[in-house]
């Protein structure tokens, strides 16, 4: 039987363990919720950012999340804001009418300019919209500039569909392009992807092209999630 004079000494212990315990299970529970908790991440482009002409699950967006999760970093489905032939223009117009599922989102992702190039937009308009669409992405990502990641843009005068045009001039018109983006992107401090010497591949790796002869293949958007993702997963 316990004394009665070591009685007060037993409550304090008991008290004690009874504390470590609940902060025990308070730090569990706290690590598990953000382990549990989903990051979100916004998609905005054209074809090559919903995968014209593949799976749904193969599109670059897709493909990141996947490897993401493979690493133990979880997101929501990507949110895609894209359709095929839109030039900067479009992209702003639907923005501005769209329905955002959040407030703001842990990753953006931009790609935009193919279709400016294509319909014969000029550079300037492209490097007023272009500045406008990024800093819509910037106040999407809830104002943290390096969690917003542009991608350049793909050189499509490597596939089919383009070797009755001038591939030169589709080349070079593609390099201008992206010089704007690229240094619009510098100015604003955030991410850069060159997926356009990759794209580039395609010349001789028919299986980088889809049956379409125009666009990438599941294949080829692997190859830009891996890239993407690795950009992501270093980010503070």
């Amino acid at each position: 039987m316990l004394h009665w004079k070591l009685f007060p000494l037993f409550l304090f212990v008991i008290l004690v363990a009874l504390i470590n315990i609940n902060a025990s299970n308070f730090k569990t529970n706290s690590s598990m919720s953000q382990t549990d908790t989903l990051k979100t991440y916004l998609a905005l482009g054209d074809s090559y950012t919903i995968g014209q002409s593949v799976n749904a699950d193969e599109n670059y967006p897709a493909q990141t999340v996947f490897i993401l999760k493979s690493q133990s970093i979880n997101f929501h489905s990507p949110e895609i804001i894209a359709t095929t032939g839109w030039t900067t223009a479009d992209l702003q117009n639907a923005t501005s009418k769209h329905k955002f599922a959040f407030t703001k989102y842990d990753i953006v992702t931009l790609l935009i300019g193919v279709n400016n190039q294509y319909q014969g937009r000029s550079e300037s308009e492209y490097k007023i919209q272009f500045k406008e669409l990024l800093q819509k992405a910037i106040q999407l990502a809830g104002n943290i500039s390096s969690h917003v990641i542009v991608l350049s843009i793909p050189d499509y005068s490597v596939v089919p569909f383009a070797q009755n045009s001038d591939t030169a001039l589709i080349a070079r018109e593609i390099n201008l392009f992206n010089i704007i983006n690229k240094e619009i992107s510098a100015s604003y401090k955030v991410n850069y992807i060159n997926v356009t010497d990759e794209s580039r591949k395609a010349a001789t790796d028919k299986s980088l092209i889809t049956h379409d002869d125009l666009h990438y293949s599941g294949k080829e958007y692997a190859i830009w999630a891996k890239m993407l993702a690795e950009v992501i997963r270093n980010l503070k």
